[in-house]
């Protein structure tokens, strides 16, 4: 079974190409269809957060040029393009790749949690629509196995810094007082919700909450003493606030130039401090070039996360270690399986073999032939059978040079053995 990985990341793709290679959630079911019919794989999964769109895919083949094909045209994106900014993994170097993502270790933010549960998540979609089998199943779990090992065997994961708190940290650079100003969060899922515990705890009190549920929207604001709205009401509010950040999986931005410019005027140009974590992204770009705006994106929050790379060093290499060992244990395991399936077919064969034997020596008897003649003449024909094809093959494997296959043929049979527990000439007489 062939193991393939592709996929684009924050080191690779800005933020440009990644918002275009992102799967939304409606379009998962046509995702997974396509896929393994284009590819031809026999079990696939998808990964696609804001920092990353990742394919896993298991089959008989390397399918590739296939995948890149289908990826290109489902985005509507020229196969070129794409191809400058895709990165590939095969077998071993793909199990690895999963495990380092797993850990955080290939993350913006060294270590960050988050993707541990959006990796689950990946796995949990692609079981829910059939695309995964043995194969995926074995190495998703492994991943989750090792990557716990790495959270409670290493201190990679200590004081963690994540994109949410890098956010709010670019915050201070314009807002020095932050208990004086009112944040707008966008969305309700668990990044907004952990950008709502570190503002909090940089002493914002004043919370608004916009989703597309209102339901959700007030449970979370309702955490901090704020207020729920949902997304059509963001432009009544938008000049109240100060702080805006957005994390939603809205395929067309929610916060346009115009709204803002609006903002802007009741506001009497008082600054904005805007971060967009989306991919695609939520906030329109242009408003980045209207003055009193401070918009990043989540590829610009990179020298705070920077600093906790370099923290962090030490455990990223234990960590390292934990996923070389995690990735030996599955390919020993693979090669287990394998083992069992060829001897269980080695097996089959031979109890064939036994069958027509036992079948032809049981007729004789039933015929009046002497039981002893039956005999001889089974046991004769039993050994005939099961050495005349690996004779045959060693015989050929000899002429062709392959020395290692009589070797082989001596380890399976401790013919070293045997041959030293014969006695000599002299013993015998």
């Amino acid at each position: 079974m062939a193991l393939l990985t592709l996929g684009i990341n924050h080191r690779t793709a800005p933020v440009e190409i990644r918002e275009r290679v992102a799967f939304t959630p409606e379009r998962m079911a046509e995702a997974f269809s396509e896929l393994r019919a284009a590819s031809g794989a026999s079990e696939a999964a998808i990964l696609s957060t804001c920092n990353r769109t990742e394919l896993y895919l298991a089959g008989d083949d390397d399918c590739a040029p296939a995948v890149l094909r289908w990826l290109a045209g489902f985005h509507e994106l020229d196969v070129a393009d794409l191809e400058e900014v895709l990165y590939v993994h095969r077998d071993s170097e793909a199990v690895r790749h999963m495990m380092r993502v797993a850990a955080g270790l290939d993350s913006m933010v060294l270590g960050e949690p988050q993707i541990f549960g959006q990796l689950k998540d990946a796995y949990s979609l692609a079981r829910e629509h059939g695309a995964t089998g043995s194969f995926l199943s074995r190495l998703f779990e492994q991943t989750f196995s090792v990557a716990k090992r790495v959270r409670t065997q290493t201190a990679i994961g200590e004081n963690p810094v994540s994109v949410a708190y890098a956010s709010v940290s670019m915050a201070h650079h314009i807002f020095a007082d932050m208990s004086r100003n009112k944040a707008l969060l966008i969305g309700a899922g668990k990044t907004i919700e952990l950008v709502s515990r570190h503002l909090a705890d940089a002493g914002v009190r004043d919370f608004l909450v916009a989703n597309r549920t209102l339901e959700r929207a007030q449970a979370l604001a309702e955490l901090h003493g704020g207020k729920g709205i949902v997304l059509s009401e963001i432009p009544d509010h938008l000049a109240d606030v100060d702080i805006i950040i957005s994390s939603t999986a809205s395929p067309l931005p929610i916060l346009g130039k115009g709204a803002v410019e609006r903002a802007l005027k009741k506001r009497k140009h008082r600054p904005f401090f805007m971060v967009d974590i989306a991919v695609p992204r939520d906030i329109e770009p242009e408003v980045g070039s209207l003055a009193d705006v401070y918009l990043y994106t989540v590829d610009d929050l990179r020298q705070v996360i920077e600093e906790n790379i370099r923290s962090r060093e030490g455990a990223a290499r234990e960590a390292e270690n934990l996923i070389s060992s995690g990735v030996q244990e599955f390919l020993d395991q693979l090669r287990a399986l394998d083992a069992v399936s060829t001897l269980k077919v080695f097996r089959q064969r031979a109890e064939l073999l036994r069958d027509v034997e036992s079948e032809k020596a049981l007729r004789a008897l039933r015929n009046g032939v002497d039981p002893e003649t039956v005999l001889r003449s089974l046991a004769r024909g039993l050994t005939n059978k099961l050495l005349h094809q690996p004779s045959v093959q060693v015989r050929k494997a000899m002429a062709e040079g392959r020395t290692e296959v009589t070797e082989c043929l001596r380890e399976l049979y401790q013919l070293d053995a045997l041959e030293a527990d014969e006695p000599t000439t002299t013993e015998k007489l």
